[in-house]
């Protein structure tokens, strides 16, 4: 049988749950606008921007090749995918795998995205958890396992408790996730956010081009070009155009 439902006080929404949805996004948009001040020029490879124009063009190729005539999709194909001449076959590129011990710059942007990311999680969260402790703020609409209470309900130590609810140290790390769809309509794109996060690991193996080049290659040979626009003039024509309501009676010439 099941226990009796909990009935929340209502002033827990004004000064539990708005708080903390107010004190978390006002702290991601410090925090962005902290990582502009604090983020260097980084200098731009050509070769790279290079690489990753022409595999755009290749991906536009394959998605909208259909709207352009037969020979020129395979203009554009044979100077992409030619055995010998194919911009893929021929370029090669040399990687060579940065260590981040011996780049200054590399630690300093990994100091960087430490002090602006992990820092501020790490005190506003405790903050949160000794401010608002011991708080159940809200329900999700569809029942949980146990699995999740200690993912949903930090700060509670209660087994009797639903898994369904959710106290204010779990609601806070919800909305610092939940709030980067804010971010990207307020801040734009370009947000601290969205930004990826470099790790060692990532940063010591950098992104093969040549993989990509041969991922690419393979996907644009296998495309089979099919003119969208092939009968467009016909069924143009074929339609019953009603232009009467392009002309108004004030446009039309005064008989005579």
């Amino acid at each position: 049988m099941a226990g009796p439902e909990l009935l929340l006080d209502s002033s827990i929404r004004m000064w539990v749950v708005l708080p903390i949805i107010f004190i978390t996004f006002f702290v991601g948009v410090l925090r962005h606008y902290v990582s502009q001040l604090l983020s260097s020029d980084r200098k731009v490879d050509l070769e790279q921007v290079s690489d990753s124009q022409v595999l755009l063009r290749s991906r536009i190729l394959r998605e909208n090749g259909k709207y352009i005539p037969r020979q020129s999709f395979f203009m554009r194909k044979h100077y992409f995918n030619d055995a010998e001449t194919g911009f893929f076959k021929k370029a090669k590129r040399k990687v060579v795998p940065k260590n981040p011990m011996t780049d200054t710059s590399m630690l300093t942007d990994m100091m960087k995205g430490n002090l602006t990311n992990v820092l501020p999680m790490i005190l506003i969260g405790g903050w949160i958890n000794w401010a608002f402790s011991g708080f159940v703020i809200t329900k999700v609409p569809f029942p949980l396992t146990l699995r999740f209470k200690p993912m949903l309900q930090r700060g509670i130590d209660l087994l009797s408790l639903d898994a369904s609810w959710v106290s204010s140290a779990s609601w806070y790390f919800l909305n610092v996730f939940g709030l980067r769809s804010m971010y990207t309509l307020i801040l734009g794109q370009d947000n601290g956010f969205m930004q990826d996060q470099m790790t060692g690991a990532a940063m010591a193996m950098p992104p093969d081009p040549n993989k990509a080049f041969k991922s690419e290659w393979e996907a644009l040979e296998v495309v089979r070009h099919q003119w969208a626009l092939e009968s467009v003039e016909e069924e143009l024509m074929a339609r019953d155009l009603n232009l009467g309501g392009l002309f108004s009676a004030d446009a039309r010439p005064a008989a005579c």
